[in-house]
């Protein structure tokens, strides 16, 4: 069995092969060529921890995979990253396993990031976008950086829970986007007249209101993939000409659309289409001035797809593409 660290792993898997696993995995997913478990979750509320288990085959891939993801979120204080993980990869002709990735998490933000840019592809506005970005950690950088890959960008407004994570996400996005990244006091300020509207936080209570956003905007909610986390207020969603779900089985139970469905403000059947239905043309994307909002909570197929990619790369050696 191969065992891969994180820094080759982030040698050869950069926001372009991330952004076609993570397509690839959602084409499956639309075509229902996916072997697919509901995620596992568990808090450890004293440690202010969760982990994450997800995984699936598509079919007709070479080999399946399990992911463990953790967040920790003390581990800041005590000189560690708040995510960690691994991979495991099995042949599916047996089952045998043929590779470990100690990721430290890597792939999950990558796989994520490239689901955040394939919604902003399909679903927001054609740029330059005004960005609100609603939290400051990883992932708020992973989002960023791959968006800007699909769209152009006109600014970025980014508010934080902790103040002091604004000034190096401003120094670490503004000079590789080229593109003014301002730091704000409160979440209104950062989605007030943005076209796009990321949140990326693991909070338990809503953070956007519905009337703060434009009429057009784009929101990708990445931060609720657990049935406790929630971000907007179930009245966004309510508000919104198409609500658009990585998984319809997945967020009735977890993220923006379960909290939405809970307090009647949307049924199951006003759900407008996952977003590889929208990738495969099958149902509709933006259709002019329209509120449009993306549930994310992370599917295994996107980290079957990851570790596909990571193992073609593996047996052919191929060179990371640019």
């Amino acid at each position: 069995m191969k065992v891969v660290d994180e820094d080759t792993l982030r040698e050869m898997v950069g926001e372009a092969e991330a952004l076609a696993a993570v397509e690839r995995a959602f084409r499956s997913l639309a075509r229902g060529e996916v072997v697919q478990p509901p995620p596992l979750g568990m808090d450890l509320e004293a440690q202010r921890g969760e982990v994450h288990v997800k995984g699936a085959y598509l079919v007709g891939e070479e080999v399946f995979a399990l992911k463990v993801a953790s967040g920790f979120y003390d581990n800041p204080a005590r000189g560690l990253p708040t995510g960690s993980g691994l991979v495991l990869v099995f042949q599916a002709a047996t089952g045998f396993p043929l590779a470990l990735l100690r990721d430290n998490g890597y792939l999950t933000e990558m796989r994520t990031g490239g689901a955040g840019a394939l919604a902003v592809r399909l679903l927001a506005p054609e740029g330059p976008l005004r960005v609100g970005v609603v939290g400051a950690g990883a992932q708020a950088r992973y989002q960023l950086r791959a968006m800007a890959r699909v769209r152009s960008l006109a600014g970025v407004r980014v508010w934080s829970p902790e103040a002091a994570e604004l000034p190096p996400y401003r120094e670490e996005m503004e000079g590789p986007l080229g593109v003014e990244v301002v730091g704000v006091d409160t979440v209104e300020q950062a989605v007030a007249d943005a076209h796009l509207v990321v949140t990326v936080t693991p909070s338990r209570e809503p953070l956007v209101e519905a009337g703060w956003l434009r009429d057009d905007a784009t929101v990708v909610a990445v931060g609720s993939d657990g049935p406790e986390k929630q971000e907007l207020a179930p009245e966004v969603l309510g508000r919104a000409e198409k609500v658009v779900v990585d998984s319809r089985s997945q967020c009735v139970g977890l993220g923006e659309t379960h909290h939405a469905l809970a307090a009647g403000v949307l049924r199951e059947e006003d759900i407008h289409a996952e977003l590889g239905e929208v990738l495969l043309g099958t149902r509709s994307g933006r259709e002019g001035a329209e509120l449009i909002v993306c549930d994310l909570t992370g599917v295994g197929a996107q980290d079957a797809a990851m570790a596909g990619q990571v193992w073609e790369l593996l047996s052919s050696s191929a060179p990371r593409t640019a």
